[in-house]
């Protein structure tokens, strides 16, 4: 099946990333952080987002999440998330309330899976509170399976990953568990003689164990946590990439926390996991400090076949760049890339390794901004709204253009989740912001439009539907390139699934090969894929 690329115009001379105003979108929706005087915690995490093609018409919607009722908050008029469909024309409608997705918990992000493999693709939404599980019924409405399925996961959820750690055809879930807190464990943190309250350093509460799902194939979930190190690790966890890092065929976990180390949870199969943060050295930092580990993603960004990582940080402690050793250790390469200069006074949310302007070469964009509205009353140097950085990567490394990519860059926001999606179907990834207590921002990608792409929607048989951890291998102009298919990154949010390749000038791929997930793991080789469009490939096909 093909889509056609359809293209919103662009003149000469366009800002990299065009900012789309709510007028033009029709996105209309605003986050409310419940901020209090009493400064609570939650207040300052969300949101997440998402795009998604909810209605299996080929274009990317947009899945927005809210605050809403807790011990702490009673809104004082109902809030809900949102639910935009594309209308194909770069606007969108609200369905929100047709569709049945408007929460009633103080939600947190969102997770975009077909769990049970009936096409359509399903929302989990974490929370400060009990989760949600939105089954997608098919006819443009979803139904709460929260109970039936076992994925209530009370507690203070954060970031969520659909992946298939067992193999066996079905989305198994993992949901980062953030700090042990509610109205009675409160804390006051501020200053008593100014009578300040500010919100407090998550190092003085309690961490918590995150949870890990099975999918039983019937609509229903086990946890699974018990007796692993997934359990024994006590965190207090924001982000969460679902990755191989040894190229074994098992998903791994890379998770970051915030004021305790990251967890590398590697896959040893039969939901037996070894957590080697530490003696990777993704755990901690340089000089073995424990950092806030916010936003997260894995890429192959220098092109030698092994995932690499990328974990942000707060302001003070900088961004790391986890290049791949291939023996299951990492090397922080931050510095010679720009990265930890560039993000030394800032805070990193959502983030996304992506090629943004398909020539062949994965580049990164980050979304900033400080956890605490009162910074500016204690810090001279760093700021509650932050700008957005782009780095490309040249070839050789990646380079900070954010003071070329547009207007966007010199703006700044109190950014959290991010996602990415073609929402117009041209080919080229745009960025979706959410703001913490403001609307999101919509980034439409004018990058690139001289080089060709070809865009892949993977449709597993055997394996899950959404081919999570797929390998996709290719030539072009006798030079071979190797992606897989990660799934999470990024923070509270979940991004388009297809796959956009570019191509650079090139007119034509020499060949493309998909090795599918276990249990088939089929090699499909494939010669004649036509390119500037997107072409759906069903597993055996």
């Amino acid at each position: 099946m093909l889509f056609l690329a359809i293209g919103l115009p662009g003149g000469d001379g366009a800002p990299l990333f065009e900012e789309l105003p709510s007028a033009a979108s029709g996105i209309t929706w605003v986050h409310d952080n419940a901020m209090s005087e009493e400064r609570y915690l939650p207040e300052t995490l969300g949101p997440g987002c998402a795009f998604f093609d909810y209605d299996n018409d080929g274009w990317m919607d947009v899945y927005l999440v809210n605050s809403g009722p807790s011990d702490f908050f009673q809104p004082k008029k109902p809030l809900r998330n949102a639910l935009y469909r594309n209308n194909h024309d770069g606007t969108f409608t609200d369905v929100t309330e047709k569709a049945g997705v408007a929460g009633g918990t103080f939600g947190m992000g969102v997770a975009a899976g077909d769990y049970d493999n009936d096409g359509n693709i399903d929302l989990f939404v974490t929370a400060y509170g009990k989760c949600l599980l939105y089954h997608n019924e098919g006819n443009g409405a979803f139904s709460d399976a929260t109970k039936k399925a076992g994925l209530a996961a009370p507690g203070w959820t954060t970031s969520a990953v659909w992946f298939d750690y067992d193999n066996d055809g079905f989305l198994d879930l993992f949901v980062c568990s953030f700090v042990d807190y509610g109205l009675n464990k409160h804390i006051f943190c501020g200053d008593n003689k100014l009578g300040r309250r500010y919100y407090c350093i998550p190092r003085v509460f309690k961490p918590t164990p995150s949870l890990l799902f099975h999918n039983n194939g019937n609509g229903t979930f086990t946890e699974a946590t018990r007796g692993t190190d997934i359990e024994r690790a006590l965190g207090k966890a924001l982000g969460v990439v679902a990755t191989d890092i040894n190229n074994d065929g098992l998903m791994d976990l890379f998770v970051a926390n915030d004021t305790v180390q990251n967890f590398l949870f590697v896959n040893r199969g039969k939901n037996k996991w070894e957590e080697i943060g530490l003696p990777s050295e993704v755990g901690f930092s340089a000089d073995g400090k424990a950092r806030s580990g916010m936003g997260v993603d894995a890429a192959d960004f220098n092109g030698d076949g092994w995932q690499d990582l990328f974990v942000a940080n707060v302001d003070q402690e900088m961004f790391s760049l986890y290049a791949n050793n291939k023996d299951e250790t990492f090397a922080d390469v931050a510095h010679e890339h720009g990265l930890a200069q560039a993000t030394r006074l800032l805070s990193g949310w959502g983030l996304k390794f992506f090629d943004f302007d398909n020539d062949g070469s994965v580049d990164l964009f980050l979304a900033n901004g400080h956890p605490d509205d009162m910074i500016e009353h204690y810090s001279s140097a760093v700021k509650y709204k932050e700008p957005p950085l782009l780095f490309r990567h040249d070839g050789t490394r990646l380079r900070n253009i954010s003071d070329k990519a547009g207007p966007a860059f010199t703006r700044a926001f109190p950014a959290r989740g991010l996602a990415i999606g073609d929402y117009d179907n041209d080919g080229r990834y745009d960025v979706l912001v959410a703001n913490n207590g403001g609307a999101p921002v919509l980034l439409h990608n004018n990058a690139g439009k001289e080089n060709h792409w070809i865009g892949l929607q993977l449709q597993g048989a055997r394996c899950n539907r959404d081919a999570i951890g797929a390998r996709i291998s290719w030539s072009v102009d006798g030079v071979k390139k190797t992606r897989l298919k990660n799934n999470g990154g990024s923070y509270l949010s979940s991004h388009d699934p297809r796959e956009v390749i570019g191509l650079g000038a090139s007119t034509r791929v020499d060949w493309l090969e998909i090795q599918w997930p276990q249990p088939s793991g089929k090699i499909q080789r494939l010669t004649d894929i036509r390119i500037d469009r997107y072409t759906r490939i069903v597993e055996g096909k």
